[in-house]
């Protein structure tokens, strides 16, 4: 049976009434490649496509470039997806759940809400409605709010993202303060560190995606402090 088979089952049992907890429960292998993280990850990001109330194209694409699935997947893949999207549970229950499986890796939950706000972006616009749900996401993950703001920063294009937030930093710290955090940030998200995390490759493709956004911010802060 593939996983896909597997997560589609398990969520088809939801559907039909059983608990959260006890589908979850079952499903105890290590979570970074487990069914239960799979179904956490999918339920919230469907839910988070539909939190403005509709499934754009452009969202459910996004979703399949963050998740990297087979041809010979792709019918399970879509069947888990609109499973999901129905109201089985609340969204809040999937994130307690999967925070509760990386209580003490917060750098796999901070992975995850990168990937839905990579979603939640994927149609141009970012609703208010989306953004609660993204902050009350990061809040039951337990990751700072500085940190939630760096990731909005980053995705979200107010105008042009300012490069403190990006960084995480504020413009009364000096050039080597800001420096220390630009490196430790860079180390931090290298796909080799990533990878030796043992992270999902998902997350590795995001990750160069936020190095990029890294490293632009510390050459538009350094080229001010130049000027």
């Amino acid at each position: 049976m593939s996983i896909w088979s597997r997560i589609s089952d398990a969520i088809a049992a939801l559907t039909k009434g059983e608990g959260l907890a006890a589908v979850f429960d079952r499903l105890r292998t290590p979570p970074e490649r487990t069914v239960a993280f799979t179904i956490a990850v999918i339920a919230l990001s469907a839910k988070m496509a539909k939190a403005d109330g509709l499934v754009t194209r452009d969202e459910v694409t996004a979703f399949r470039e963050v998740f990297a699935i087979g041809q010979q997947d792709e019918a399970g893949a879509a069947r888990v997806f609109n499973l999901a999207r129905q109201d089985v549970a609340g969204f809040e229950d999937y994130a307690r759940r999967i925070g509760g499986m990386f209580a003490a890796q917060s750098d796999t939950l901070t992975d995850l809400l990168e990937g839905l706000f990579h979603i939640a972006m994927a149609d141009g616009t970012y609703h208010p409605a989306e953004d609660e749900f993204l902050e009350r996401v990061s809040q039951i993950f337990g990751i700072p709010e500085r940190t939630f703001r760096c990731i909005r920063a980053r995705f979200v294009p107010d105008a042009v993202p300012d490069p403190y937030s990006v960084l995480g930093v504020s413009a009364d710290m000096s050039l080597d303060e800001i420096r220390k955090v630009w490196r430790r940030l860079v180390r931090e998200s290298h796909p080799d560190k990533m990878i030796a995390r043992g992270v999902p490759l998902e997350a590795v493709k995001l990750s160069e995606k936020r190095l990029i956004d890294i490293n632009r911010a510390w050459e538009e802060i350094a080229a001010r402090e130049h000027a």
